[in-house]
């Protein structure tokens, strides 16, 4: 097997075990980069022998971390001091930061080779939609913004990406790709040095091929937690699932994924329910919206005041605050997450996991549409933890999954759970 075609886990350990080096793995995830990206386009910006050289010095070191020696997408959102930080914008593409963004900082340090630049919708919030395409299907989207990231995961390129995620931009490209992602806890990984759209959901996370790729980089950025955890057995887990206030928006392969998801689980022993939200819960994607659009006010009105009418109007929009979104507004918005959030916890005490969609089906055809975010939305505002599992293959061949969630700061927690149900929902997957 090609190195590229590990899991970041499996590559981890054949390194640890000086059965696979560095510079290998690297070479293997540049010639598939080299066979396959003229295709996909997940990538902006990759400088091969710079990589290499990252890989070979590497090799000469003691591990330096959980990461030592496994490549890393960066989304184009996120800067890096020694590649551009373009932001998929017309106006900063010669772009080049100072330093790394914190997130970055901590997987360079942890021994990771932040290989490239992974495209992305502009500044991950509108505008310009990434070049990428679907690697299960190129007349399709992977989804976005994150769209880069996922893809080139999903590829065998890199086997860990960066995403950003403020409606859906993480889990949506995960499933549309066939993935696993997890969107953390909101501040539980440092934001500092990538684009902000809305302070209150903005949220780093990251792509890999299996849960234990998630838990290494969970490792790396020390979640709270980790150690304690125990492996989970399905048997007896109590698992909620949770169709939303939005599932009239699921289709066909979208109620397939959520319904087979749940019917495997219940086949291996765990307690299944159903999880009916409150009403109040019908009203959280328009408060998320609400906050998301009046934060990108202030943070694209540096952009709007420097660059005028050749910003795109999207973020003009958001800073000349076209949506005429008031402080009344934006209060009620606030306090309606803040009250979802308190008793979206307080369920959760009477469960281990909820199951949810995380899509409402496949990825749409073609590339001007990313896909609907309706079944993120309400997650990144109550700030919960997401983790991404691939499930089933819808009519057209393309993948759909489901998420799975926990209350806030349980992502260590999560991650466990994720572990054991990962092996029964993704029958198909490389755990």
């Amino acid at each position: 097997m090609e190195p590229c075609f590990l899991t970041a886990a499996a590559a981890a350990a054949q390194i640890r075990d000086r059965k696979l080096t560095c510079e290998a793995l690297v070479r293997s995830c540049l010639a598939r980069i080299a066979e396959r990206d003229g295709d996909v386009r997940a990538w902006s910006y990759v400088d091969p022998a710079h990589a290499i050289a990252q890989a070979r010095e590497l090799d000469k070191r003691p591990a330096t971390g959980p990461l030592h020696g496994l490549p890393f997408g960066v989304k184009d959102v996120i800067d890096t001091a020694d590649m551009p930080t373009t932001q998929n914008s017309p106006q900063y593409q010669n772009h080049r930061p100072a330093k790394d963004a914190g997130c970055v900082a901590v997987v360079r340090q942890s021994g990771s080779v932040i290989l490239g630049k992974t495209d992305t919708v502009e500044f991950a919030a509108g505008g310009r939609k990434a070049l990428t395409r679907n690697p299960h299907n190129l007349a399709h989207t992977p989804g976005g913004s994150s769209s880069g990231s996922g893809a080139a995961v999903a590829d065998f390129m890199v086997p860990l990406a960066f995403g950003t995620q403020t409606g859906g931009s993480q889990i949506r490209p995960a499933s549309f790709n066939g993935v696993y992602a997890i969107k953390p806890t909101w501040g539980a990984v440092s934001r500092e040095g990538a684009k902000l759209c809305s302070a209150y959901c903005d949220t780093v996370g990251w792509y890999g091929r299996s849960v234990a790729d998630l838990k290494l980089v969970a490792e790396a950025f020390r979640f709270r937690d980790l150690a304690a955890q125990q492996p989970v057995s399905v048997k007896g887990l109590r698992v909620a699932v949770c169709k939303t206030p939005y599932w009239d928006k699921a289709d066909a392969s979208g109620q397939k994924a959520l319904a087979t998801a749940a019917g495997r689980l219940e086949r291996a022993g765990a307690r299944v329910q159903e999880l009916e939200l409150p009403p109040k819960f019908g009203g959280m994607n328009h408060a998320q919206r609400t906050v998301m659009q009046g934060e990108g006010g202030p943070a694209f009105l540096p952009e709007a005041l420097t660059f005028g009418a050749i910003l795109h109007e999207e973020f003009r929009g958001m800073a000349d605050n076209k949506l005429e979104i008031t402080g009344a507004m934006m209060v009620e918005s606030y306090d309606l997450i803040a009250d979802c959030a308190k008793t979206f916890d307080s369920i959760c005490r009477d469960y281990d996991v909820v199951v949810a969609p995380a899509t409402p089906g496949e990825a749409p055809e073609g590339l001007q549409s990313t896909g609907d975010w309706v079944f993120n939305a309400m997650f990144t505002a109550l700030h919960t933890p997401c983790v991404a599992i691939p499930c089933i293959k819808g009519a057209k061949g393309l993948p759909v999954g489901i998420q799975i969630v926990g209350p806030r700061y349980t992502d260590a927690r999560l991650l466990a759970v994720g572990a054991a149900l990962a092996p029964v929902i993704d029958v198909d997957g490389t755990h």
